[in-house]
């Protein structure tokens, strides 16, 4: 029960962000913004989309205890998720958006990173199968995502020019 609950709460957790991200999509696209990175997106997509299908495929086959440890770090990501996607306000999506003569933001956790949502992304993409031991789909994830994020974050700095 416990596993159900967590999982569904992960899902809807992305959800919103979707609904988030695809509201300031809409705004910046309003303000001009001119999208890059749509050749590697999809698979970003994918990526996510297996994620939460390895968990709940592991979970169900080989079994997982809870970590009361690993929820707690969960919960402290999603904490410096607010603040990292507050301090983008309409600026944070999952696409690359440029919308012309903007500038790289530096408030919030970007004054001391450059990427602290990627930094949030590897960490949960460890931290979320740990909360119920699940750690093939921890290992197996993340470094598919350390590849996309190669790719990723190189089409990010080239575009912004950091």
């Amino acid at each position: 029960m416990y596993f159900t609950l967590f999982i569904c709460f992960v899902i809807f957790q992305r959800l919103l962000e979707l609904v988030v991200a695809r509201r300031n999509e809409s705004w910046a696209r309003a303000q001009g913004a001119e999208e890059f990175g749509k050749a590697h997106y999809p698979f970003i997509v994918a990526l996510h989309t297996a994620f939460i299908i390895s968990m709940i495929a592991e979970y169900f086959y080989l079994g997982g205890e809870f970590s009361l440890f690993m929820l707690i770090i969960f919960l402290l990501l999603i904490s410096l998720k607010i603040w990292t996607i507050g301090s983008l306000g309409k600026y944070w999506n999952t696409k690359i958006l440029r919308i012309p003569n903007s500038a790289f933001v530096r408030k919030g956790p970007y004054k001391m990173f450059k990427h602290p949502n990627y930094f949030i992304v590897i960490c949960e993409i460890i931290v979320i199968p740990l909360v119920f031991h699940l750690y093939a789909t921890a290992i197996v994830f993340s470094l598919l995502n350390a590849v996309m994020l190669t790719v990723r974050i190189r089409e990010e700095e080239r575009v912004w020019g950091v």
